[in-house]
């Protein structure tokens, strides 16, 4: 479902506000690695703008339909309350929030802006979206097949992804910037066994290849466990394309690695998509349309992607399809305090190849670690000013926003990246 654009309440003031720690970035936006003070985008710069990109999986999502809603109802939420804050800290101009349940009516999304961005958290200057975007999602959407090959039907392991209710696990995204509603494109229903070469997963107890989903299932199963969006921002005038996504965690499975599997053909899909030509030739959108982004449009790939370059759980090389395109730049936006962590815990954290540096999810599993997981990944004709995590060192503002567990917010990090548009004016 595509949100209509509000009027604005005006503008906010910004003001410096602590917490924030900055990754790569320029002496003239970030102090020393370990310095906590807000970087605030550079609103002024004559006819050139930062614009902060961020992605956060928030876990807001709730163990029943309606219940995200009830718990938005009132400002009183504690979690809901920190969420907002982080946000009003980090001041991101264009944000991706995951795990965000969807709901037909789109109450949740609206009131998570009217009851906690819009209102100041522990002094912080409130926040004004004008532009909100959210639509349907495949998490809890009954298959009406075994998927999961259990030997029963229904569930949260035989709906179209991963979900105990249709919409539980969704997306929404907050803009400053008009969405151009009419050019939105999604891919909710893309079927996986329609991408060439699609890794489809085989049942070891048979000899016939990739043969876990039969034909029947193949035939209704998407690609996208929750949805693929790509939602054109105005910015100078020109599109900005956010390409927002969720994958499947690649765990909860077994031999066949059918969610291994899939979440790295969903983090392909957006690497053929954005190279466009004959390897996007493949691609058709919910609405008909087929084909990729055409040669030299300005795209930032954000989501949680379920998948580190080197630890956890994820197939090989599985990130390294976006981080290896040619056409996609990684700022790698690291913070002080996922250095800490990691060494805190020790754990399985002690055994990763990974940089801590740019951890982005807090999992304390032994089994697992901390690892990164959420991106914010801009086109190369975008120029990056500056880049971060909010994950601040122990003890220090903000950390009350990311703590241990059981977190106050979520286990993941907010994550953003600031790039330079050149003839852009704010509103």
């Amino acid at each position: 479902m595509r949100l209509p654009a509000r009027c604005s309440a005006g503008l906010l003031a910004a003001s410096l506000l602590a917490s924030l720690l900055i990754g790569t970035a320029p002496a003239a936006l970030a102090g020393p690695a370990d310095d906590t003070r807000t970087i605030v985008p550079v609103r002024d710069q004559g006819n050139r703008q930062n614009v902060r990109f961020a992605t956060y999986n928030a876990s807001l999502n709730r163990s029943a339909p309606g219940d995200l809603v009830r718990d938005l109802s009132t400002p009183a939420n504690a979690q809901a309350r920190a969420i907002a804050e982080v946000l009003q800290v980090t001041r991101p101009d264009v944000v991706l929030l995951n795990e965000f349940d969807y709901d037909p009516g789109t109450r949740a999304a609206d009131l998570f802006d009217q009851n906690y961005l819009r209102v100041s958290q522990n002094g912080k200057a409130a926040l004004d979206y004008p532009y909100v975007y959210t639509a349907p999602s495949n998490t809890g959407a009954p298959s009406g097949y075994d998927l999961d090959n259990d030997g029963t039907v229904g569930g949260a392991g035989d709906a179209l992804g991963f979900g105990t209710f249709e919409g539980q696990y969704g997306m929404v995204v907050y803009s400053k910037y008009p969405i151009q509603t009419g050019a939105v494109r999604t891919f909710r229903n893309f079927l996986w066994k329609d991408m060439p070469g699609a890794l489809l997963p085989d049942n070891p107890a048979t000899e016939a290849p990739a043969d876990w989903y039969s034909s029947d299932e193949l035939a209704v199963l998407p690609l996208s466990s929750k949805s693929h969006w790509d939602i054109p921002v105005s910015v100078g005038g020109k599109a900005i394309h956010v390409l927002a996504s969720h994958p499947t965690p690649p765990v909860f499975d077994g031999e066949e690695d059918r969610n291994g599997r899939r979440n790295s053909d969903e983090i392909r899909f957006w690497s053929d998509y954005v190279t466009g030509g004959p390897n996007a030739s493949y691609i058709h959108d919910d609405d008909g349309a087929a084909g990729g982004l055409r040669r030299g449009e300005r795209f930032v790939v954000l989501g949680d992607q379920n998948s580190d370059p080197l630890d956890g759980d994820a197939r090989g090389g599985a990130i390294g399809q976006l981080l290896g395109n040619r056409l996609i730049q990684d700022p790698l936006p690291s913070s002080s305090g996922a250095t800490e962590a990691s060494a805190l815990q020790g754990g399985a954290n002690a055994e990763h190849r990974s940089d801590p540096q740019f951890d982005t999810a807090d999992f304390e599993d032994r089994n697992a670690g901390n690892i990164r997981a959420d991106y914010v990944l801009p086109s190369r004709n975008l120029q990056v000013s500056a880049s971060g995590v909010f994950w601040p060192r122990a003890g220090m503002p903000g950390s009350e926003l990311t703590g241990i567990f059981p977190f106050p917010t979520s286990d993941h990090r907010l994550v953003h990246v600031d790039v330079t548009v050149n003839g852009v004016r704010l509103r």
